[in-house]
């Protein structure tokens, strides 16, 4: 009753002018509060407009610059507003470092094609914090061109307000790639503030029931932590793991308005798997050879070590694949494609950077790199999503995956390119996405045409010394055609190409920045869109044993193997309609032309005369 009372008032209450202002403001208010957005009402309140306040402000300046790495497709990042669920890892096919859980993995054999697929106890990411409490914001970032994970973090006491005051840590975790025993940390620590910032360093202690241990040893004049364990594997055998890490001082502090950097270096040695009665003898063998190591690391600039495993990793990325325009989805994105070359290559050796490795061998393994006979046979793999997937959101799907890529290569003929380690493995993987296979006297693009309508490029594919470029473009209607380019070497080579069916001449390739362009032709029955040799003479032969029934134009091909519904469809539909109006139209005939119709217009007599009928049989 209270409440019917009060609601009968209401109208009463909104007849009152100031009553009226009051609730247009306040909907005036409620609506620029809504249209504000969550973070910018925050600000507007008074707030910080980032989570995590001056920390969170400190992060998003110090990781500004990631969001066009990444529009480049050259990394993924996570931080606190773009969460992200996959495994940001540092590898080169001996060891694998996953950061965010510090866990380190190992390989059980020297031989490429083989992973690091034993998980260790042992934690190889040193802590670096600042004491006291503070509020803190990270951000990680895995850059595939530096092989190499990033990590920032900003931190800030709680008086502190202005993210100018914060400290940042800045750290870099690098599995050396031509040295595939090394990992490095490097550390560089920002303090802006009017104070000290007072710094703890400490290295994770194994659990109680661990397989490792560590002690304190020697190396030179410097203090190094020994750690080792085992790895239980098949066969009740154990791979004995050593690791020698270069020790900093526990806690210092870092001045006001100051910078602080350092480098920790640790040396990996691993055995064959061996009997458990083995364990002391070989324990003594790796102890010296990664101690021995690391007096040779120690002389060495971490400058120039940083330099040549960077420079590796982007010689390995001068090959690879690049999606430029998608219309489909089942075609993976270039963060899908990235991501996947890059933990195929982190968990792959790299024989062909082996100092060690004789010039015979090294000829032998360059020379397969350079013409891959037979490789990659069957049809492309663009839309296998288990070998491009979208999502990998552990460290052991990694590893599943490069066992699936590795058995897929060495049945499809390129067993010679997992010879050759992370080299031969983007090879095999660029050459498996485009349909790419090399024959006897020619390397043949045997692309589906059907799928054409997206747009991308295959970089880098190696051909007796050369370097192909592949693109698949679409021009101003959307119709595909193909453009090639060549990088030539100290020593050119003549190379040919023609297009489906080898009707036209070949055109010999050049070193041309603007390439060159083919038409993409369908045959039938189908046949590669484009061959590419050394031997002109092969391709002007090949024009005679094809055998072809017809060459049509990709358009033509496409309308003819999607016509549309067929005739019968569609005569169907307009007899339905015809038939639909026909008896329509009888229907209005028989209302107003046919027998008793009543008529379509009435004069005002009769009209009168009717109503004055109505009326005289009313009033009676």
């Amino acid at each position: 009753m209270w409440l019917q009372q009060r609601l009968k008032g209401f109208p009463g209450l909104l007849s009152s002018s100031w009553a009226r202002r009051l609730l247009i403001g306040l909907l005036l208010f409620l609506i620029f509060y809504w249209y504000l957005g969550a973070e910018r009402r925050w600000s507007f309140l008074g707030g910080s407009s980032v989570p995590g306040g001056a920390a969170g402000e400190c992060l998003q300046t110090e990781i500004h610059m990631w969001k066009s790495i990444v529009e480049r497709g050259e990394g993924i990042y996570k931080s606190p507003e773009e969460p992200l669920d996959t495994p940001f890892v540092t590898g080169n096919g001996h060891i694998l470092i996953d950061i965010d859980s510090n866990r380190l993995w190992v390989a059980s054999s020297t031989q490429p094609g083989s992973a690091p697929v034993h998980q260790t106890e042992h934690a190889p990411r040193i802590g670096v914090h600042l004491m006291g409490e503070r509020a803190e914001a990270r951000a990680t970032m895995l850059r595939f061109r530096k092989g190499a994970v990033l990590s920032v973090r900003c931190a800030s006491p709680a008086a502190v307000q202005s993210p100018r005051d914060c400290v940042s840590i800045r750290e870099e975790f690098i599995a050396h790639r031509s040295r595939p025993n090394v990992f490095l940390q490097r550390i560089h620590i920002n303090n802006p503030s009017d104070r000290p910032a007072p710094v703890e360093i400490s290295a994770s202690s194994p659990a109680p029931k661990s397989r490792f241990s560590s002690s304190t040893d020697m190396v030179g004049d410097g203090e190094v932590e020994l750690s080792s364990g085992t790895v239980q594997v098949e066969n009740n055998q154990v791979v004995m793991v050593v690791v020698v890490t270069r020790k900093l001082k526990s806690r210092f502090q870092v001045p006001a308005k100051s910078e602080y950097s350092d480098n920790i270096l640790s040396v990996v040695w691993t055995s064959e798997p061996i009997e458990s009665s083995k364990l002391e003898g070989t324990f003594s063998k790796l102890r010296d050879g990664a101690k021995k190591e690391m007096e040779e690391l120690v002389r060495v600039d971490v400058n120039d070590l940083v330099q040549d495993h960077q420079q590796a990793w982007n010689d390995l990325f001068f090959s690879g694949v690049e999606m430029r325009k998608i219309t489909d989805s089942h075609t993976p994105s270039g963060r899908t494609v990235n991501n996947t070359l890059y933990y195929i290559l982190s968990s792959s050796m790299a024989p062909l950077l082996d100092r060690r490795l004789s010039g015979e061998e090294r000829a032998r393994l360059e020379s397969s790199l350079n013409y891959a006979d037979h490789c990659f046979s069957g049809h492309a793999t663009m839309h296998a999503e288990n070998l491009w997937p979208e999502r990998v959101s552990s460290t052991a799907q990694i590893l599943q995956l490069v066992t699936l890529w590795t058995l897929t290569l060495q049945k499809r003929g390129c067993k010679v390119l997992v010879a050759a380690g992370a080299h031969g493995a983007m090879q095999g993987m660029v050459l498996s996405f485009g349909g790419l296979q090399f024959t006897e006297n020619h390397l043949q693009f045997q692309a589906d045409p059907d799928v054409l309508h997206n747009s991308y490029a295959l970089r880098g594919i190696h051909y007796n010394r050369d370097l192909i470029n592949l693109a698949v473009l679409l021009d101003g209607e959307g119709k595909p055609f193909l453009h090639v380019s060549v990088r030539q070497q100290e020593t050119p080579v003549k190379l040919y190409a023609c297009e489906a069916g080898c009707l036209n001449e070949p055109v010999e390739l050049t070193s041309e920045v603007k390439g060159h362009t083919f038409p993409v032709m369908v045959t039938q029955p189908i046949t590669p869109l484009l061959y590419i040799s050394t031997d002109l003479r092969h391709l002007q032969d090949l024009r005679h044993t094809l055998h072809l029934k017809a060459i049509l134009a990709h358009e033509e091909h496409m309308a003819n193997r999607y016509p549309g519904l067929p005739f019968l469809f569609w005569f169907s539909v307009a007899s339905l309609i015809t038939l639909f109006h026909l008896f329509l139209f009888k229907l209005i005939y028989n209302e107003y032309c046919g027998p008793g119709a009543k008529p379509l217009f009435r004069s005002k007599v009769s009209s009168k005369r009717e109503d004055d009928h109505f009326s005289s049989l009313d009033v009676s």
